[in-house]
Parts: C-alpha cells; structure tokens; sequence
C-alpha cells in the first residue's frame, strides 16, 4: 500500500520552505525534512503524510479503556494508531509510539476499508484511532472514518485537541465521540511539560461541545506538584461547567513514572478522590478517577437522586439502571450521553488483532 499521500493543510514561504498549517506548531520544512510530529514531511515542495495505511498495531479494548463512560457502554472498540506525535509530553505514556521515529513501528499495513471491514466482523461497534494523536494522521483517519460509517461502525478521536481551526473542523465532522486530553490549566504546564500552547485546547473544546454533534469527554493525568494542586484544579473545573456545560465528563486519572519523569512519584489515589470531589462542588455532573481501583469513582450516578446508573469494577459493568431512552430508572432524570437499551458485554478484555490474519 502507498504509505505518502499529498495533503492541503500547508503553504509555501519565500525562502522555499514550506510552512505545516495542521496544527499550531507551524513547522516550516526544507525538501526533505520531517515535522515534529514524524508523520508528515517535506517532500518535491509540499507536504505529506509518510505513514498512511501503516499502523503500530491493532487491539479490541473495552470503550471504557478511551475512555469513554457514556458512549456506548461495555461495548468492543477497535484500537490503532500510527507512530509520532504533535506534542512532547515528557509524562507521556504511550511514548514507545507517539516518540517514536521509526518505519519499522509501523509493521501492520491496512487499508481504511480492511479495517472497516474488520471492525464490523469482529462486531466492534467503533474503531478508536488512538496511541498517538489521530490529528496528525488527519488524512488517514478520514477515509478510514469514512469506511466505518459505510459498515455502521462509529469513530472515536483519542486526542490533545492540537490543532488549527480549518482542519479541526475537517477532522472531527468525521468522529462521533471524542475524549481530549486536557493535560493541565496553566500555560506553563503546556510550554514546560508538552511544548505546547494551552488556548487552542481550550478552543478546540469549545468548538467540539458547541458547533459539532461530537460526544465529548475530558482526561486530565494528575503529575504530583504539577497540575494536581486544589486551585489549578479549582479553576479546571469552573472553567468546564462555564465554557463546555456541565454534561461533559471529567476523568482524572494516575500518572505512574515513564519516559523522561521517572524520579516523580506515581499519583497517590487521594490526589484523584479530591479532583474528582472538587469537579463535582463546582458542578460537574459526571467525573471519574482512573487507573486506580475506585469502583465509586468509576460508577456513573444520578445527579439528581444519586442512583448508581452504570457500575464499573475497572472496566466490567456491573448496575445498569437506565431506561432505554437513557433516563435514571429511580427518578426519570436524563443521564447525558450516548446509550442504547442494553450495554454491551465486552468486559474488561484486551485482544491483539492482525488484519493481515483477519483478511487472510
């Protein structure tokens, strides 16, 4: 399969370089070079994608592992993304792939109608495009979004929301759910810890929760002494329910050392108990602790009467007390998301796939 395609997002500078206009980064390439991000490059004056059609593998994961807690719950997704990434988080904890910079990480080949084709025979109900950051796989993911809803199948963006406004909009008419990583509230986090910008986050969720029909929720990986102090977390919070409203969920999960913070310490399962108290005091509806055992802080409850709606042991549901319209059993208040009559029953399994097996 080709694996450079010609994109649109870019143009042409006076001294011959080419400028990236993806994502805010603006990378301005020689012939020949490489952006940040690895995936796309300079090449005969205009820039492409280098690793359409190449993944860093494949994997069914329960929808809640996105995660995602109101988007079809408990059923299968299947899993993949490409290598590189438009951001360099030093926390990252996918770092094997998305600091990647090697070919040979992309070993599984697919077209997007092959993994359409597969989602739907192994009866995942969305593809997830994930591991590293799908925006700058923009192209790919489209078509392969496209094939998906040829099968019925939806799409999930698992994303830092890193990008420009004419191809976010692009992107995401093509994603049914979508959950952003919003790593830290301060400017300074962002520059220090991701070289990045913290705005075109913000903008990107305001532009996901009021101009699109994308079902979106937040992550936020708690670093101690970093972002996890009670007025950054305060101000997170207040932001959310003032910008974005408070039906979006929030997830505030365990950072555990890797990459270049291995001398911090793991996350301490209190640090999550009061992010998630505080989202709540100021009027978040939905917010989750992760990667601990927490199975209160994994649960979805009612806000109005406070039934326990969804139970979640990891990612094995156990209560579900929602009407098929999606409503509280006890007391007929809406729980905000997107539910079916029964959840699925995937559970908490993780399987490897190899389309090339798939397709043989």
């Amino acid at each position: 399969m080709k694996t450079v395609v010609s994109t649109v997002y870019w143009h042409q500078l006076d001294d011959r370089r080419v400028q990236c206009d993806l994502c805010p980064r603006g990378c301005q390439l020689h012939e020949g070079q490489r952006g940040l991000c690895f995936a796309r490059a300079c090449e005969q004056g205009e820039i492409v994608l280098t690793t359409y059609g190449r993944s860093s593998g494949f994997c069914i994961d329960p929808i809640e592992k996105k995660p995602l807690n109101h988007f079809l719950p408990g059923t299968p997704v299947l899993s993949f993304g490409t290598a590189g990434c438009n951001l360099t988080c030093r926390f990252c904890q996918n770092w094997d792939i998305s600091k990647s910079r090697e070919m040979d990480s992309l070993a599984d080949q697919a077209s997007p109608e092959m993994i359409a084709r597969t989602a739907h025979s192994l009866g995942c109900r969305s593809v997830a495009y994930t591991y590293n950051d799908p925006v700058i796989f923009l192209e790919y993911a489209v078509d392969v979004a496209n094939a998906c809803r040829a099968q019925g199948i939806k799409s999930v963006a698992v994303t830092a929301g890193y990008l420009c406004p004419e191809p976010r909009a692009e992107f995401f008419q093509f994603m049914d759910a979508a959950n952003v990583d919003l790593k830290g509230f301060t400017e300074s986090f962002y520059h220090r810890l991701c070289g990045g910008h913290l705005q075109p986050v913000l903008e990107t969720l305001e532009y996901l929760v009021h101009e699109t029909s994308v079902w979106v929720e937040l992550t936020t990986l708690l670093i101690p002494g970093e972002n996890d102090s009670e007025a950054e977390l305060e101000a997170m919070t207040q932001w959310v329910v003032e910008h974005l409203g408070s039906n979006v969920p929030m997830h505030f999960t365990a950072f555990h050392p890797d990459y270049q913070m291995r001398a911090y310490q793991a996350t301490p399962p209190e640090t999550l108990t009061r992010a998630r108290a505080i989202a709540i005091r100021n009027g978040v509806r939905y917010a989750y602790t992760g990667n601990v055992h927490d199975a209160a802080g994994g649960s979805t409850f009612c806000d109005q009467c406070g039934q326990r709606l969804i139970g979640r042991d990891w990612y094995v549901l156990s209560d579900w007390n929602l009407t098929a319209d999606g409503c509280c059993k006890q007391c007929g208040a809406v729980c905000a998301g997107v539910f079916e009559a029964h959840p699925g029953n995937w559970g908490s399994r993780r399987q490897p796939v190899r389309l090339c097996d798939i397709a043989g």
